[in-house]
């Protein structure tokens, strides 16, 4: 057996159990309020993992973009929801083949896209399912209003070739509340326009746990870092740092100063996302040292704090501030579990961007 702190660093660990015990819970509250998970694989990227999430209950998955439709579609994976506008030829022509041969719907939020929609998709027999995205205050994509939302599905439904699938939605991360709120006037404005509205799907992992509001008016929630959680998610009250499924292992390759060590993990390996927060990560050997500083290749870590300094050599897990772009900048992870390797797997979708 292979300890995990005899691999080579910069390295992705993930813990297995820890993976199976978020997967489980998430899955356990969907069905315990009576709403459909379909987890969001932008996170994890994995075949693998988009299996197990389906094993334990899921109804399909979300994806973001079509590269990683189409790895997840090579994989086995027949029921897609890509949450992203399909804008321009080549994109509708792959789109067109994926639903050739896979359940797939897409998102519009705008007359443009669903022309583009409407233009390659004109078998009535076989329509592609298009949700509307509503904005409920991400400030993102979407429609600005329920009534916009009536009219855009009208839209679709006059296109042959397509199905009015439901409302779409990203809440802003603690807005919970207000999105429940705008979907039920969106439902409301559709009953009025006699409309039929087949679901609402909605997500996000800060907001897990309040799941029971998202059930009042949706029928789909869809998160997607809940299966690692990071330090963004433990700072949002989502999750512990004992949830924290995913760590960078990295070396000690430097001690300049006594309150300074430089480790091989920079923002080639830690993301320099930091969401809100202080710092790029908590290091879970030495939870006093604060990562305050990423160059490409060189992490740099304040431990002046810590009663214990680390020791050039030494081998040290971060957890990152946001797992999910962490999970495109390498090639491989490394399945572990009680700190032996399990196995090490390619990441099919990493990069799949397009």
């Amino acid at each position: 057996m292979t300890h995990y702190t005899e691999l080579d660093t910069p390295a992705v660990l993930i813990d297995l159990d820890r993976t199976e015990a978020n997967l489980k819970r998430a899955q356990d509250a969907a069905e315990k309020v009576g709403i459909a998970l379909r987890p969001h694989i932008k996170t994890h990227k994995l075949p693998y993992f988009a299996r197990r999430q389906v094993d334990l209950g899921a109804v399909g998955i979300t994806v973001q973009k079509l590269g990683e439709a189409e790895v997840m579609a090579d994989a086995g994976l027949t029921d897609l929801l890509l949450t992203f506008n399909i804008i321009g030829a080549a994109k509708l022509k792959r789109l067109k083949a994926l639903h050739d041969r896979v359940t797939i719907r897409v998102v519009a939020d705008s007359a443009d896209c669903v022309a583009g929609l409407a233009a390659t998709f004109t078998d009535a027999t076989r329509p592609l399912g298009v949700f509307v995205e509503c904005d409920t205050g991400m400030g993102r994509c979407g429609v600005q209003s329920p009534a916009a939302a009536v009219e855009l599905a009208r839209k679709i439904i006059a296109a042959p070739g397509l199905a009015f699938a439901g409302l779409m939605t990203y809440p802003a991360a603690g807005k919970y509340a207000e999105a429940a709120r705008w979907l039920g006037e969106a439902r409301d404005a559709f009953a009025a326009a006699g409309v039929d509205l087949p679901a609402i799907t909605t997500g996000g992992t800060p907001d897990i746990w309040h799941m029971d509001d998202a059930a009042r008016v949706a029928t789909e929630y869809r998160p997607g870092t809940y299966i690692y959680m990071d330090r963004s998610q433990v700072a949002a009250g989502a999750a512990t740092f004992d949830d924290c499924a995913l760590t960078v292992l990295a070396t000690v390759v430097s001690r300049p100063t006594e309150g300074r060590a430089i480790v091989d993990a920079g923002s080639k390996a830690l993301t320099s996302d930091l969401l809100g927060l202080v710092g790029h990560g908590h290091v879970v050997e030495f939870p006093d040292a604060k990562v305050v500083g990423l160059s490409e290749e060189h992490g740099t870590l304040d431990v002046s704090a810590c009663a214990r300094k680390p020791r050039i050599g030494d081998v040290i897990r971060i957890i990152p501030n946001h797992c999910c772009p962490v999970t495109n900048l390498f090639d491989r992870v490394n399945l572990i579990r009680d700190g032996e390797l399990v196995e090490t797997v390619d990441v099919a979708a990493r990069g799949r961007v397009d």
